[in-house]
């Protein structure tokens, strides 16, 4: 049995146990594995061939409180967490490009119970046959947008959304105008902006006045439809 198993049947089974005495309020090693996978889920995207990338390496961010805790538990948890990683990937068909790291960050703007679980993937450079270069590749990234389940890459300067099939992206939704949303790209810059649509657009809660720069993470409504704008790593091969 693990020391991720042993941490969780503790804070299931031992009232008196050392990780459930005074628990609450405080972050549990259980809650950092269920942060992971589902980090895993929300970063991973496919690739050429069928394939799903997901992401390897693992930074869980925490509280003062949280930090000393976690430094109690030292490596040996960590470990347990990047197996946490690799069951996952395994079960969901996920491809790591390098071997799972996991760390723990102290944030001192966080409170106790609360914490932040970052993800990224790095190919591992030892692998044969890669090619030498001085200097690691920086990955290009381009805009998609995710709406019910779907993945649109803006591979254009301008993209229209709306109800009509004019729009590049059809929304089918009777609280969208025709012609509702544009996504515009300027250089390295993507920004919305509302087509004077009748119930306006909405960027994180916020109506848009104008035009409003989108970031990755970014979530945009518009009638009953919301929209979650994504910096991703482009395909193989050029066009995202």
């Amino acid at each position: 049995m693990g020391l991720l198993d042993r941490l969780e049947r503790g804070i299931e089974k031992a009232v008196h146990g050392v990780f459930s005495t005074g628990s609450k309020g405080q972050v549990q090693p259980v809650e950092i594995a269920s942060r992971l996978r589902r980090e895993m889920d929300r970063q991973a995207f496919s690739i050429d061939q069928g394939r799903t990338l997901a992401p390897n390496v693992f930074e869980a961010h925490l509280s003062d409180d949280d930090f000393e805790r976690a430094r109690g538990w030292g490596q040996p948890l960590a470990e347990e967490l990047c197996d946490v990683a690799v069951k996952h990937a395994r079960s969901q068909g996920y491809t790591l490009q390098g071997p799972v790291r996991f760390t723990f960050r102290h944030d001192a703007a966080l409170k106790p119970g609360q914490f932040e679980v970052d993800s990224r993937t790095e190919r591992n450079e030892s692998r044969p046959n890669l090619p030498a270069a001085p200097t690691r590749q920086p990955v290009r990234l381009s805009p998609v947008l995710e709406i019910d389940g779907q993945r649109y890459s803006v591979n254009a300067d301008s993209v229209v959304l709306g109800r009509s099939n004019e729009a590049d992206i059809v929304v089918d939704d009777t609280g969208v105008s025709r012609r509702h949303l544009e996504i515009r790209t300027d250089g390295s810059t993507t920004y919305a902006v509302d087509l004077g649509s009748t119930n306006g657009s909405y960027i994180n809660g916020h109506r848009i006045e104008g035009s409003a720069v989108l970031h990755d993470g970014t979530t945009i409504t518009m009638g009953r439809t919301k929209i979650v704008f994504r910096m991703l790593p482009a395909p193989r091969g050029g066009n995202a």
